[in-house]
């Protein structure tokens, strides 16, 4: 769900590492905010990442 449906910016996976060099699974997930649009005069809601948006904005 965590996905921008213009760039196709998603969930990134990798690992904490601590001062002991241990390492533990975790996550990066994407900036996603819900954007109502207007496509050929129909509103649609879709799911931007903020980069997007901030994009989106400047044209």
């Amino acid at each position: 769900m965590a996905k921008c449906t213009i760039c196709g910016k998603g969930v990134v996976f990798g690992e904490n590492v601590s001062h002991s060099h241990r390492k533990t699974n975790r996550s990066w997930k994407p900036n996603i905010r819900k954007v109502k649009v207007s496509i050929d005069g129909n509103a649609k809601t879709i799911s931007v990442c903020a980069r997007c948006l901030r994009t989106m904005k400047k044209a």
